[in-house]
C-alpha cells in the first residue's frame, strides 16, 4: 500500500469522515489475535457486525471475542495512522526542538535547586535563631498585654468601688432625712389634726347651744303665744353669728365658694366684713366667667374687676358677652385700676344688693393715686374665651397678645376676626396648645398660613376649624397635632386630608363629620399614616364603606370612640371588624344607619360601654336619603337637629342596661 503523504487534500478528507483507518484498524487486530481458519469468511462477518454497531462506536478490539482481547493499550499510535497520514502528533522539527528545549530546561531547574538547597543550609541556622527571638518578644508583649489590661480592670474595680461607697453613704444620708421629714410629718399632722378637732369640736358646741336656745325660746314663744316674730328673728340671727365658717382652714372655704357663680360670690361678699374677706381670697379669683352675667353686668364692673385681680386671674370666660374694646383693654393693663365699691358694682344682680361695702376700704381720695402707680399685664392668664362674642375684633385681639402672652388655651369660635388676627397668632402666642377658630370664616387660607410662619405656633396639638371655609392642604406642617375638628367644612377634600395625614402621624383624635363630599380615601389614608388614632367621627358621611372600615379596624387598634351616625352604606360586616381589630372600644354611635340590623346592635352592645343606635331614615338636614343620594331642597337644620336630640336619647344602648 503506497504511502497517502502527498495525497490529494481531499482524498485524506474522505479516508478521515469515512473512519477507513479505524475499520482496517479493528480488522487487522481481530485477524491477527484469532487467527481464523477461512480470514475472507470472518472478514465478511466482521464487516457485518461493523455495520450494524455503526462507525461512530468502533473500537480496535470490536473484531476480537471478549475472552480472547488481550489487556494492552489501543493502538493508537500504529503504522496504520502514519501510514494514511492521519496521525495529528507526528515527530516533525519543531517538535524536536520544542522537546530539547523542555529537556534542558528540567535539567537547569534540577541543578539549580540542587544547589540552592546547598546554599540554604547555612542559612536554616540564622533563621531558627530569629525565630526563637522572635518568639521571646513576642511572649513579652503578650505579658505586659495582659497586665495592661489586669491594670485597667483593677482601676475600674477600685472607681465602682469609690463610687458605690459614695453612694451607700447618699443612701444612709437620705435615710435619715427620710427617717427625720417621716417623724417631723407625722407630728405635724397630729398637731393639724388636733386643731382640727378641737376646731370642730368648738363649733359643734357652739351649735348645739344655738340649737338649744332656738328650741327654748320655740317653747318659751309656745307657752307666751306671743305674736310678734321679729324680735325673734334678730336673737336668732346674732345667735347664728356665734356659727362663723370664717373660721374654717382657708382651703375648706375655698372649697365652699368653687361650687357657686360669680353672682353668687359677690353676693355673699355683702354679708359682713369677714364674708367679704372670705370672697377676696386669691386663689378664688384664678378663674372667672363673666358668661353667666353676661345680661346683668356692665362693662365697667368687668374692667374693675379684672384691673383688681390681674395678677390672680388665669381662667376667663366672656363667651357671648357683649364688651366694648376697653374691656380688652383691661385685661392687657392694669392702668386706671378701680379699687372697687360694692355699692356701685353690679346694681342689677338683686335687690338686696343696693347697699354694699368696698373691696378694699380705700378712700376716693386714694383712687388716682393708685391710677398712677399701677402699670402691670395679666401675663398670668393662661385660658381665654371668647366665644359668640359679636364685638370682637382684631383691635381686641391686639391688646390681648400684647399684656398676654402666655395663653395656652384661645377659644374664638364665632368671632369676626381676620388675618390680622392670625398674624398675630404666631408672633406673640408661642405657647399655644389649643385653638378653636369654628365658624369664624373671615380669614382665609393665607391667614392659616400664618401658623406656620416665624417661630409660629408650632406647640399646637388641638385645632378646632368646624365650619370653616379654608382648605385643609396648609395644615399639613403641624406635624404636632393631636385633635384636629373640621366638622361641616364642605371645602375639604380626600387630597386635602391625605396630604394632612401624611404629616401628622401622631395623630389622635380626628372630626370629620357632616362632610359629606369625603369618600373611602380619608379612612384609607387613617388607616396607613394614623395608626395611634383613639377617636374618630364620620357621621354624615354617606359615602364611606365596609371595605376601607375593615382596613381601619385593622389598623387603628386602640379606637376608643368611633361615630358612624348617617353612614348608610355601613352594614353588619362592621360591627364583626370592630369586635375583632378594635378590642379597645368604649364608645360607638350608630344613629341612623339603616343596613346595620337591631340584632347585630344588640350584641355589639355588650362589647362597649356606650352605645348609640337606630335604623331611621337620615334626618332632611343630613342633605341626603337613607341611599345617600343627595336631596334638592334640604328643611330648616334647627328643628331637625332637636328632634335628633330626641332621637338620641330615645335610642341609647349601654352595656349596663343589657346587664341588667
Amino acid at each position: 500500500m503506497a504511502s497517502l503523504r502527498n495525497a490529494n487534500p481531499r482524498l485524506k478528507n474522505y479516508f478521515k469522515e469515512n473512519y477507513i483507518p479505524q475499520v482496517c484498524e479493528a480488522l487487522l487486530c481481530g485477524i491477527l489475535v484469532t487467527c481464523p481458519e477461512d480470514p475472507l469468511r470472518f472478514l465478511e462477518g466482521m464487516i457485518m457486525v461493523i455495520i450494524k454497531s455503526g462507525l461512530q462506536n468502533l473500537l480496535w478490539d470490536t473484531c476480537i471475542a471478549p475472552s480472547m482481547k488481550p489487556n494492552i493499550r489501543r493502538l493508537s499510535e500504529t503504522y496504520l495512522e502514519q501510514l494514511f497520514e492521519l496521525d495529528d502528533q507526528l515527530m516533525t522539527p519543531e517538535l524536536m526542538i520544542k522537546a530539547c528545549s523542555f529537556y534542558t530546561g528540567h535539567l537547569v531547574k534540577t541543578h539549580f535547586c540542587t544547589w540552592r538547597d546547598i546554599t540554604h543550609k547555612n542559612e536554616n541556622v540564622a533563621l531558627a535563631d530569629k525565630m526563637n527571638r522572635a518568639v521571646t518578644c513576642y511572649d513579652f508583649r503578650l505579658q505586659k498585654s495582659v497586665f495592661h489590661h489586669w491594670h485597667s480592670y483593677m482601676e475600674d474595680q477600685k472607681e465602682k468601688l469609690k463610687n458605690m461607697v459614695l453612694r451607700i453613704q447618699r443612701i444612709i444620708y437620705c435615710h435619715k432625712l427620710t427617717i427625720i421629714l417621716t417623724k417631723w410629718r407625722n407630728k405635724a399632722r397630729c398637731k393639724n389634726k388636733k386643731k382640727e378637732d378641737e376646731l370642730m369640736s368648738k363649733h359643734e358646741l357652739q351649735l348645739k347651744k344655738w340649737r338649744n336656745r332656738l328650741l327654748l325660746k320655740g317653747a318659751s314663744a309656745e307657752k307666751s303665744n306671743f305674736p310678734e316674730q321679729s324680735s325673734s328673728e334678730v336673737c336668732l340671727v346674732d345667735e347664728t353669728l356665734e356659727c362663723d365658717i370664717s373660721q374654717l382652714p382657708e382651703r375648706a372655704i375655698l372649697q365652699i365658694f368653687f361650687y357657686l357663680s360669680l353672682k353668687d360670690v359677690l353676693i355673699c361678699g355683702q354679708v359682713n366684713h369677714a364674708w367679704m374677706l372670705m370672697t377676696q381670697l386669691s386663689s378664688l379669683w384664678n378663674a372667672i366667667d363673666f358668661s353667666t352675667v353676661k345680661h346683668a353686668i356692665p362693662d365697667k364692673y368687668i374692667v374693675s374687676t379684672l384691673q383688681r385681680w390681674h395678677l390672680n386671674v388665669l381662667r376667663l370666660n366672656f363667651r357671648g358677652c357683649l364688651l366694648r374694646p376697653k374691656t380688652f383693654r383691661s385685661a392687657k393693663s392694669s392702668k386706671n385700676i378701680y379699687t372697687g365699691h360694692y355699692e356701685s358694682l353690679m346694681p342689677s344682680l338683686g335687690p338686696n344688693c343696693c347697699r354694699l361695702l368696698v373691696w378694699n376700704y380705700i378712700s376716693p381720695d386714694a383712687v388716682p393715686k393708685i391710677h398712677r402707680q399701677a402699670g402691670c399685664h395679666c401675663r398670668n392668664l393662661q385660658e381665654l374665651n371668647v366665644s359668640d362674642c359679636p364685638t370682637f375684633t382684631d383691635e381686641s385681639m391686639r391688646h390681648i397678645s400684647e399684656g398676654c402672652p402666655g395663653v395656652l388655651y384661645l377659644n374664638l369660635s364665632n368671632t369676626t376676626i381676620t388675618n390680622r388676627t392670625m398674624r398675630l397668632l404666631p408672633r406673640h402666642f408661642h405657647n399655644l396648645q389649643n385653638l378653636s377658630l369654628a365658624y369664624c370664616r373671615r380669614f382665609t387660607d393665607k391667614g392659616l398660613q400664618y401658623l406656620n410662619l416665624g417661630n409660629g405656633c408650632h406647640k399646637l396639638i388641638y385645632l378646632d376649624l368646624s365650619g370653616c371655609t379654608q382648605d385643609l392642604n396648609v395644615l399639613s406642617r403641624h406635624k404636632k397635632l393631636k385633635e384636629l375638628s373640621v366638622s361641616a367644612c364642605y371645602r375639604i377634600t380626600d387630597d386635602g386630608i391625605q396630604a394632612f395625614c401624611k404629616n401628622s402621624l401622631i395623630l389622635e383624635c380626628l372630626d370629620v363629620s357632616y362632610c359629606s363630599q369625603l369618600s373611602d380615601m380619608i379612612i384609607k389614608a387613617l388607616a396607613i399614616y394614623c395608626i395611634n388614632l383613639t377617636s374618630l367621627s364620620i357621621a354624615g358621611c354617606p359615602k364611606i364603606t365596609d371595605s376601607v372600615m375593615e382596613m381601619l379596624s385593622a389598623k387603628c387598634h386602640y379606637l376608643h370612640i368611633l361615630d358612624i351616625s348617617g353612614c348608610v352604606l355601613l352594614t353588619d360586616q362592621i360591627l364583626d371588624d370592630l369586635q375583632i381589630g378594635c378590642k379597645q372600644l368604649r364608645i360607638l354611635r350608630m344613629q341612623y344607619c339603616t343596613n346595620i340590623s337591631k340584632n347585630a346592635a344588640e350584641r355589639m352592645s355588650s362589647k362597649v360601654q356606650q352605645q348609640e343606635y337606630n335604623s331611621n331614615d337620615p334626618p332632611r338636614w343630613f342633605r341626603y336619603d337613607r341611599e345617600g343620594n343627595p336631596l334638592t331642597q334640604p328643611e330648616n337644620i334647627t328643628s331637625s337637629k332637636g328632634h335628633l336630640e330626641l332621637t338620641v336619647e330615645k335610642s341609647t344602648y349601654s352595656s349596663e342596661e343589657e346587664a341588667v
